[in-house]
């Protein structure tokens, strides 16, 4: 009855989320991709890349613009006849008639007048391509950043769905403890009274069991922070997994994860889209030593009816030419420090390679390492629980101590508590490896396999 009702009592002082509705990896997943504020945040950038990238475009076009002006002169522009002996050579008989004729206005002392401008660029020395060059590679930095983005959470999502799993079953191995020591406290009691076994065999057990229920409460509040990292994760109030630990039957292949990681890790990509950019940058600048040609063309849509009016075109059209000779905007700097960019983003590339590599290395290890340690521990894990029945057998009968009882007890759940230490770890190496080398699916893969195990085991 004792027994019962503590494994009652640490089974109701588990968090409450252990009582919702179980989510497997795949839709936690899923929830993650959905709910993420960092995943949205960084799907605006690659938007806002895209929308220059659109407005980059629109610089093959012409440019059209209503103008209108209003000016006001210091008096109005008039041609005097008399002025035309300064430019001809007139007859003296038409000099007198000229010089009775009063001035002729050309225009009023305020002028407003509207035209439509157009223009548009047909050559500038490759500026143009050079800047939506740069926009496109834009673009693709800001969707590899996304792609590292989702990675990172994706084994972040790994470590908080798993740290679930791992903290309820080490909750359930200390409440198992703490159950078989009570019952093994009320034994070595019952012992005692009957002189069978000295007090301090009975006062080690009860160490034992004070000890195992601090460990308990410890596991219930490591499970506690995990539930509230995981429904934090996923904006839920109340989760449970359903997703069990596994160990793969075969490693995966690590010339195969090398291969993939160094050929399409989003942090090479990103690297490669800087290395167009500054190349872009160098064309840009280059450009700016090149002529720049251009259609313009200009029509008159309102001016005031005046002599000038009546003597001026309603529309032209012609080409334009721009030739630099000396800027201040420090154009060879501009481009030495272009060519600078572009030699960082490559020993930048160079580096990471390496760093990747070793990444994939040291992951592929610690894989092996868990691996070896999960199957040591299986045949400890047997050991440990046929000493436990022996002893439990040898105390029984008298021939061993509380003691031994006790310390076979407690070698069972470190092995148990190591295990799932082990498989944990082993989880978290294969889904770095897979999110290193951007396989998010194969790992996805295996665990709705291990669900569907697991729920065929749990219907029979």
């Amino acid at each position: 009855m004792k027994l019962s009702r503590v494994v009652w009592l640490c089974l109701l002082s588990l968090p409450s989320a252990g009582y919702a509705q179980p989510i497997s990896f795949t839709d936690a997943w899923q929830q993650v991709l959905k709910v993420s504020d960092k995943l949205q945040a960084q799907s605006q950038e690659v938007n806002r890349a895209k929308g220059e990238q659109e407005a980059g475009e629109s610089l093959n076009l012409p440019s059209l613009d209503i103008r209108g002006s209003y000016i006001h002169l210091d008096k109005p522009i008039e041609f005097d006849l008399k002025e035309l002996n300064s430019v001809v050579s007139i007859p003296p008989s038409l000099g007198g008639i000229i010089a009775g004729i009063p001035p002729l206005p050309l225009s009023e002392q305020d002028i407003f007048s509207a035209s439509l401008q157009a223009m548009w660029p047909i050559y500038t020395g490759g500026q143009i391509t050079a800047a939506q060059g740069i926009h496109a590679a834009m673009v693709a930095e800001k969707q590899q950043e996304l792609q590292l983005a989702t990675r990172d959470l994706f084994t972040l999502l790994v470590d908080r769905y798993y740290a679930v799993d791992v903290t309820l079953a080490l909750v359930n191995t200390q409440t198992d403890l703490v159950g078989s020591l009570t019952k093994h406290v009320d034994h070595a009691l019952a012992l005692e009274r009957e002189g069978q076994i000295a007090k301090v065999e009975r006062l080690n057990a009860q160490v034992a069991l004070d000890n195992a229920k601090v460990n308990l409460g410890s596991a219930r509040r490591q499970h506690e922070m995990a539930v509230i990292a995981l429904s934090r994760m996923l904006q839920q109030s109340q989760v449970s997994t359903n997703s069990p630990l596994f160990v793969l039957p075969q490693a995966p292949s690590f010339a195969q994860l090398s291969q993939i990681t160094l050929s399409q890790h989003p942090a090479l990509k990103l690297l490669e889209a800087k290395e167009t950019q500054a190349n872009g940058l160098i064309a840009l600048e280059k450009g700016k030593y090149h002529p720049t040609v251009f259609l313009f063309g200009n029509y008159t849509l309102y001016e005031e009816d005046t002599l000038l009016r009546s003597i001026t075109p309603d529309w032209m059209v012609g080409v334009g030419v721009n030739v630099p000779l000396i800027s201040r905007d420090g154009r060879s700097g501009k481009v030495e420090a272009a060519k600078s960019a572009l030699l960082q983003a490559r020993y930048t590339k160079a580096q990471t390679k390496q760093d990747l590599s070793l990444l994939v290395d040291q992951s592929y290890r610690q894989l092996l390492q868990a691996e070896e340690e999960v199957k040591a521990l299986d045949t400890s894990l047997e050991l440990a629980s046929e000493n436990l029945r022996l002893r439990e057998i040898a105390f029984n009968q008298g021939l061993s101590t509380s003691i031994d009882r006790v310390d076979a007890e407690l070698k069972l759940s470190a092995v148990k508590t190591q295990q799932l230490a082990a498989r944990y770890r082993y989880v978290q190496a294969y889904a770095r490896l897979m999110a290193i080398s951007g396989q998010l699916d194969e790992f996805i893969g295996r665990t709705i396999g291990r669900t569907q195990v697991q729920e065929t085991n749990n219907a029979r």
